[in-house]
C-alpha cells in the first residue's frame, strides 16, 4: 500500500490530531521536569557562595570601578568565542531558536483548534507573516545543513545523529509548508506535519533538542557560568 493511502486513512488523521497531542505534550512536560530535576541534582549548593553572602551581610566589599581596560579585555577574550569567529552564526542560531518557539506557539491555525479542544486561545500572527518566520526558519535550517556538510571542522565531528536532531527540528516546519500551499497531496502532507511535529515534542526531553531549556535553566542555576541570576549551585 503507498504511503499517500495510508496517511489519507481517517483512522490516523483522527489519532494524530486527537489522542497522540495530548500524548506527546504529556511526555514532553513530564520529561522536561524529570529531567531538569536530575540536571539539579548533579549539582550542589556553592559553600563559598554561602560564606560569601554571610560575610556580606557584616562586612560589605568595596564595588570595584569598571575601567576601559577591563572593556578592552572583555572584547578581546569575546573574539575568542564563536560570537568572534563566527558572528553569522550566533545571528542565524538566535533566529532559528526564536523562531522555533515562536511560530508554532503563534501560528492561527494552532489556536484555531487550541480553541476547540479547552475554549482558550493565544494571540495569533496573520497567515502571512507566519509563512515568512517559516520561510526564514527553513533557511536557517539549510544554513546549518550546509555548514555541517562542507565545513571540514564541523563535518568531522558529525554523526547521524545530528543530522536526525536538525531533520526533527525542521521537518515539522517543511510538512507545515508543503501542506499549506498543498503542493502534494494536502492530506498526507498534514498528518505528516502533525505526526513530525508531535515527535519533536516527544523528543525534546531526550535529545540535544533540550539544550533550548538547559540554556536557561543552566543560567539561572549555575555560578560562573555566564549566569543570568544570581545562581547558587555548582557542578
Amino acid at each position: 500500500m503507498e504511503l499517500s493511502a495510508i496517511l489519507s486513512d481517517d483512522v490516523i488523521y483522527n489519532l494524530a490530531r486527537g489522542p497522540f497531542v495530548w500524548i506527546s505534550l504529556s511526555v514532553c512536560i513530564v520529561g522536561t521536569i524529570l529531567r531538569t530535576i536530575h540536571f539539579i541534582s548533579l549539582t550542589k549548593v556553592e559553600k563559598r557562595n554561602i560564606r560569601i553572602q554571610r560575610i556580606g551581610s557584616i562586612k560589605q566589599k568595596s564595588p570595584r570601578n569598571f575601567s576601559l581596560k577591563d572593556l578592552a579585555r572583555f572584547f578581546s577574550n569575546l573574539k575568542l568565542t564563536i560570537i568572534g569567529t563566527s558572528p553569522t552564526t550566533i545571528v542565524v542560531s538566535c533566529i532559528f531558536h526564536l523562531f522555533l518557539i515562536i511560530t508554532p506557539i503563534f501560528l492561527l491555525a494552532h489556536n484555531i483548534l487550541i480553541e476547540e479542544a479547552i475554549g482558550f486561545s493565544l494571540f495569533s500572527f496573520s497567515e502571512r507573516f507566519t509563512n515568512g518566520l517559516t520561510f526564514i526558519f527553513l533557511i536557517c535550517a539549510a544554513y546549518f545543513l550546509i555548514r555541517r556538510i562542507f565545513l571540514p571542522r564541523l563535518r568531522v565531528i558529525s554523526s547521524a545523529y545530528d543530522y536526525v536532531i536538525l531533520l526533527i527540528s525542521t521537518a515539522p516546519f517543511l510538512t507545515g509548508c508543503l501542506a499549506y500551499y498543498q503542493a502534494f497531496d494536502y492530506k498526507s502532507f498534514i498528518i505528516l506535519h502533525m505526526l513530525t511535529g508531535e515527535l519533536m515534542l516527544m523528543a525534546i526531553p531526550f535529545t540535544k533538542i533540550y539544550h533550548m531549556v538547559f540554556f536557561f535553566v543552566g543560567r539561572f542555576v549555575l555560578i560562573n557560568q555566564n549566569t543570568l541570576g544570581k545562581g547558587s549551585r555548582a557542578w
